[in-house]
């Protein structure tokens, strides 16, 4: 077990138990005494909190490098513990996950890449299944007064629209699911989980790439990736492969923590559940508050060389956490940061981060997570907490509750 926190502004744990469940006082301590922590947990890292400082560093490219996100270091496996891995798989496990782990000018081009098929159009073809989808799931469980609404809603959304969209079978959705969290959640204090679910994952993904070159002609993502060219090339295999895996993990633990999380306030809250049922041209002034108050994600970023930043030394291959979350709750940019405003003027969150690392996929999570509102409130417009005290957090990269039991008058 690791030990307590003495003092976060020098020695804090993004896995430690009361951090996860509630990281906001410890950001506001940060920012107001540092507001650049450091800590060796984890492999070392630090950490800004000011919006002003997180604009800065992700603008920043020469000094700071996208190579690796992950927000722990991969660790070998722990005494004893041996990993199997043939050079195939290696390899695989190697092609990195473009556009968001590569820098200028593999960059420029990949992103380039992804743009069409995350348009606001393109999204919008994928609207009218999203919303069956969330019907056909909260039809499952209506009737029972209560459900997890985590578990058996949230969760279930992204895997099923992001299966869709990559042309792969929907009904791998549990698979996707056990792999995700495996990688992006679980793993990042397991190694040889961490490992085997990254593995998973390149491995199927490889396998469908595979079959939809021997069986062309789908119109999905993968078959758009296989076809496209960049300056007259085709696009390497292994670039397929690693932003096909991309888009899995990146477009399902993200969402579906954004939707869990959505539910958890309005939950709590039924003013602003009333307000959303009398006045639905405010979801998307909703969604996005939504989504600056509870930002789920923080990414790393790689020191490319020695720098000074925020008077803190920052020595080559140190690590920086970009703490979106955090300064999405500046006060120095938003007004009553704490609080949820659902018509909130004035709102220039990096919930989706900034620079040129802004996640492509934002159109289709914002209207993965509208269109999940929406049915919920349509069908279920009086919900609360089971118990508030038995709702548990993931966190470290991505933040959202996982168990969330919900009860409504059945």
């Amino acid at each position: 077990m690791a030990e307590p926190v003495k003092d976060w502004t020098t020695d804090y744990d993004i896995f430690d138990p009361s951090y996860k469940k509630d990281p906001f006082p410890v950001w506001d301590q940060i920012r107001e005494t540092c507001p650049v922590a450091h800590s060796e947990r984890w492999g070392g890292s630090w950490m800004p909190t000011r919006y002003e400082d997180l604009f800065d560093i992700a603008r920043d490219i020469q000094h700071f490098s996208s190579r690796n996100i992950l927000v722990t270091d991969f660790e070998p496996p722990a005494d004893g513990v041996e990993v199997e891995i043939g050079e195939e798989q290696l390899a695989q496990y190697n092609v990195g996950a473009p556009p968001i782990t590569s820098d200028p000018p593999v960059h420029t081009w990949a992103r380039k890449l992804l743009l069409p098929p995350f348009s606001v159009t393109s999204v919008a073809k994928y609207e009218p299944e999203t919303r069956e989808l969330c019907a056909s799931l909260i039809d499952g469980f209506i009737s029972k007064g209560g459900a997890a609404g985590a578990a058996d809603y949230a969760q279930q959304i992204p895997p099923r629209v992001i299966a869709s969209m990559l042309g792969i079978p929907v009904e791998m959705a549990a698979e996707f699911t056990e792999w995700v969290r495996g990688f992006l959640e679980l793993g990042l204090t397991d190694p040889v989980l961490r490992r085997e679910s990254g593995l998973n994952i390149f491995t199927y993904l490889n396998q469908q790439i595979q079959d939809h070159k021997e069986h062309p002609g789908h119109d999905d993502l993968i078959t758009y990736l296989l076809t496209a060219k960049v300056d007259g090339e085709p696009v390497p295999e292994t670039h397929v492969l690693g932003t096909a895996f991309l888009i899995l993990v990146a477009g399902i633990d993200t969402t579906w923590s954004s939707i869990g999380s959505a539910l958890w306030h309005l939950a709590q809250h039924p003013e602003d559940r009333a307000r959303l049922i009398a006045e639905p041209d405010l979801m998307p002034s909703a969604v996005e508050e939504l989504l600056r108050a509870y930002s789920p994600v923080t990414m790393a970023r790689y020191v490319a060389e020695d720098v000074e930043f925020a008077g803190c030394p920052m020595r080559e291959g140190d690590k920086v956490l970009m703490n979106f979350p955090a300064a999405n709750r500046d006060p120095s940019v938003f007004e009553h940061p704490d609080r949820v405003i659902l018509d909130r003027e004035k709102n220039p969150h990096i919930a989706f981060g900034v620079g040129i690392h802004r996640c492509a996929g934002s159109n289709l999570a914002r209207m993965e997570m509208r269109v999940s509102i929406e049915e919920w409130l349509k069908r279920i417009p009086d919900f609360k907490l089971a118990d508030p005290d038995t709702v548990t957090w993931a966190g470290g990269q991505v933040r959202g509750p996982r168990q969330m039991p919900l009860v409504w008058p059945s």
